[in-house]
């Protein structure tokens, strides 16, 4: 499902509150005993350090995370380099990456495609459509918004 509406209504708001995270907002919010959440956040100048020790620390399989990657773009060389020097986009598809080997009951993505490049576009976009993941994504490109999501929530 798509959230949509202007900049600043509370799109990643939601997002970042449905992972559990301490952000300003009023309201109750429930979620299920045991459910697990992914989440790939808009921001990823965080990242540092090499791509394998980042799939170990996410504990996420670093063979599944590193072939991911290679289908996304990254040449071998790349996972020797500090993340610290990657593109915007390398650190978007690292976040891609860790979260798409992540098993979990739903998956929050803000922003996927900032910075992503018109063939990892089609990729992630034919993965979501063959998977079907349950996932909640906020992304302003409307024509990816109308291929891949269910239904929208519109704030």
């Amino acid at each position: 499902m798509a959230v949509t509406g202007p900049n600043g209504c509370g799109k990643s708001t939601l997002l970042k509150k449905l992972c559990g995270q301490d952000v300003a907002a009023c309201g109750t919010l429930a979620l299920g005993a045991g459910l697990i959440v992914s989440y790939v956040p808009q921001d990823a100048s965080f990242l540092h350090g090499g791509a394998r020790d980042y799939a170990r620390n996410a504990g996420v399989d670093e063979t599944m995370f590193l072939t991911l990657l290679r289908k996304l773009g990254f040449e071998r060389v790349q996972f020797e380099k500090d993340m610290t020097d990657y593109s915007a986009g390398q650190k978007k598809k690292v976040l891609l990456a860790r979260s798409l080997c992540e098993s979990a009951h739903l998956y929050l993505w803000d922003e996927p495609l900032n910075y992503i490049d018109v063939l990892s576009r089609m990729q992630i976009e034919q993965l979501l459509l063959d998977y079907r993941p349950t996932m909640l994504f906020v992304e302003h490109d409307a024509a990816f918004v109308r291929r891949a999501a269910t239904g929208t929530l519109a704030l």
